[in-house]
């Protein structure tokens, strides 16, 4: 199973690092990982993919919480939550399969963002299945190149928590 971790951070040097050898030293891979700033200058928000089971992904957030650096530690893989991901990705194409590609990325909520002589580089937001998905789509076509920005991710809030 992938868990969806977020961690509200302290913004200085070094934390970054902390946390990711703690992950890495036992073991563990990081999929995805985002990092970017809050409303709050002194805060930073991560947002990581982790494969594991629940008793692992356990361990590693009680350690996560011992880090000085680490103002709050959440799983958001069962709980209610929005995740974001960009993804850019460069499809080949000839005269004859542009039409396709470009009607398929229109279909599925994606944005045609270059049109090269060989092939279109396309944009898509969502979440993480809705990335996938459209990914799949696009198999029978020769990807040339992609870059995914990483999982973000906040908890969604029931009415006035």
């Amino acid at each position: 199973m992938k868990h969806v971790i977020t961690l509200l951070v302290e913004n200085k040097p070094g934390v970054l690092a902390r946390v990711v050898g703690l992950i890495s030293g036992r073991g563990y891979n990081i999929e995805s990982l985002n990092v970017g700033a809050t409303q709050d200058p002194t805060a930073s928000r991560m947002t990581m993919t982790v494969p594991g089971d629940d008793h692992v992904l356990e361990q590693v957030s009680k350690q996560l919480n011992k880090l000085v650096d680490v103002i709050k530690v959440a799983d958001l893989t069962k709980k209610r939550h929005f995740d974001r991901e960009l993804v850019l990705v460069e499809v080949a194409t000839t005269s004859e399969s542009r039409a396709e590609v470009a009607e398929l990325a229109n279909l599925s909520g994606a944005t045609v963002v270059a049109v090269q002589t060989k092939s279109l580089t396309i944009q898509m937001v969502g979440d993480q299945q809705h990335i996938e998905d459209f990914l799949q789509l696009l198999r029978p076509f020769t990807i040339v190149d992609l870059s995914r920005s990483g999982v973000i991710a906040i908890p969604r809030k029931d009415k006035e928590e």
